[in-house]
């Protein structure tokens, strides 16, 4: 995979991984008891956006990892997925 492939990958990776991990633990405003005049009482009171950031790094490396050693070494060939859906050679 080239270094332009690469990057294009991770980075779809990466924010696929963001939308999974944005909902982790996220109390609404009104759950907290808060409510901030003028907000959705369904806002996040804490988002804590720089972990979630983290956690979204790791998660997106890992399985960028994963992503690139099964092409690099094609543990699964296109054929493979083919036959698996069925799809006529």
């Amino acid at each position: 995979m080239s270094l332009t492939t690469s990057l294009a990958v991770y980075f779809i990776v990466w924010w696929t991984v963001l939308f999974a991990v944005l909902p982790w633990g996220i109390r609404s405003q009104l759950e907290s008891g808060e409510v901030v005049p003028g907000s959705d009482p369904g806002a996040p009171a804490l988002p804590n956006l720089r972990s979630k950031l983290i956690w979204t790094t790791a998660v997106a490396t890992i399985s960028f990892a994963v992503i690139d050693a099964v092409y690099t070494y094609r543990l699964i060939a296109l054929e493979d997925l083919a036959t698996w859906f069925g799809i006529p050679k």
